[in-house]
C-alpha cells in the first residue's frame, strides 16, 4: 500500500466585517479538482483528514479549515460569528487558495454554510455531498435548541447543551458531547444556532438545495431516515446516501461507509 499523500497545515489571518480571524487550515495540492470540505457545530476540520488514507481520493487538492471561533480558528468578536460571517470566511478561504471550481462536502452546520455558498456561486459548484446540512425547519434538532432552552449567560447553555448531548440516544452523541468545550468557544454558540434556526425557517432553503444544478447527495444516518423530506428530494434527482449504525456523526460513527458513499458519487459522475 503506497503512503498517504501528505498535508500542510496553514494559519490564514483575515478580516471579515472588519473582525480579524485566524483560520487554521489543512490543504493538500494536487491536479485534480479540488474538494472544499466544511466541518459542522462542534468539530473541526480533522474531521476529513482521512481524506489522505483513502485511495480513491488520489490526485484530488483539498482543503478543510476551522470555522471562527472553532477548533484551532480564532476570532477577535465571538458574537459577530453566524452563518452568514461563516459563508464569507468561505469565500475568503477559496480566494486565498485560488480555487474556482470544486466539489463542496459540508456537515451540519457546515452543510448549511455550504448551501449557501454553492447558492451564491452555483457556476463554481461541480458537486455537493451535504452531510444532514439544514434544509428544512426540522432539521433544528441541535440548533434550535437556543430557543427551547433559553439562557442569558453562554457558559450557562452551553453547559447545559453538553448534558443533553450526552445524554441523547443517538449514536456517538456521548464522544461527541465529551469534545465540544474543546471544540468551539461558548461565546460562538448563540450567533451560529440562532442564524441556523432563523435561515431553516424563513430562508427557503429547500428550494435553494434543490434549484442548484450540479449534481447533489443527501447523506444522512439511519436514525435519521424519518426525515420528512427524503422522499421529495430524492424525487428531484438527489442521490441519497443512508449510513448504518450511524445518527447524526457518520464521520465518528461509520466513517468507512462516509468516505465510500462519497467515492462512490464523485465516480458515478466525474469518472
Amino acid at each position: 500500500m503506497s503512503p498517504p499523500e501528505p498535508f500542510t497545515q496553514l494559519r490564514l489571518p483575515m478580516a471579515v466585517d472588519g473582525v480579524q480571524l485566524d483560520i487554521s487550515t489543512l490543504y493538500r495540492p494536487g491536479p485534480l479538482a479540488p474538494i472544499v470540505f466544511l466541518h459542522g457545530f462542534g468539530s473541526t476540520k480533522e474531521d476529513y483528514a482521512d481524506i489522505v488514507q483513502h485511495r480513491a481520493f488520489a490526485g484530488h487538492p483539498f482543503v478543510a479549515y476551522d470555522a471562527p471561533g472553532c477548533g484551532e480558528s480564532t476570532c477577535e468578536d465571538l458574537s459577530k460569528i453566524s452563518i452568514p460571517f461563516l459563508l464569507q470566511t468561505a469565500t475568503q478561504v477559496l480566494a486565498h487558495f485560488a480555487i474556482e471550481r470544486f466539489h463542496l462536502v459540508g456537515h451540519s452546520m457546515g452543510g448549511l454554510t455550504a448551501l449557501m455558498l454553492a447558492h451564491q456561486f452555483p457556476e463554481r459548484v461541480l458537486s455537493f455531498v451535504d452531510i444532514e446540512g439544514n434544509i428544512a425547519p426540522e432539521d433544528c434538532f441541535l440548533s434550535r435548541q437556543i430557543v427551547d432552552y433559553p439562557a442569558d449567560d453562554p457558559e450557562v447553555f452551553f453547559s447545559a447543551f453538553i448534558e443533553r448531548t450526552r445524554q441523547a440516544p443517538a449514536y456517538a452523541s456521548a464522544l461527541y458531547s465529551a469534545s465540544l468545550r474543546h471544540k468551539v468557544r461558548a461565546g460562538a454558540v448563540r450567533g451560529i444556532f440562532q442564524s441556523m434556526v432563523d435561515l431553516s425557517d424563513q430562508a427557503n432553503l429547500m428550494d435553494k438545495f434543490l434549484g442548484l444544478h450540479c449534481p447533489r447527495l443527501f447523506m444522512y444516518g439511519e436514525q435519521n431516515a424519518a426525515l420528512s423530506y427524503l422522499p421529495h428530494i430524492q424525487a428531484q434527482g438527489v442521490r441519497l446516501a443512508p449510513i448504518a449504525d450511524c445518527g447524526h456523526f457518520p464521520m465518528y460513527s461509520n466513517p468507512i461507509a462516509m468516505w465510500q458513499q462519497i467515492a462512490d458519487f464523485h465516480h458515478s459522475h466525474f469518472g
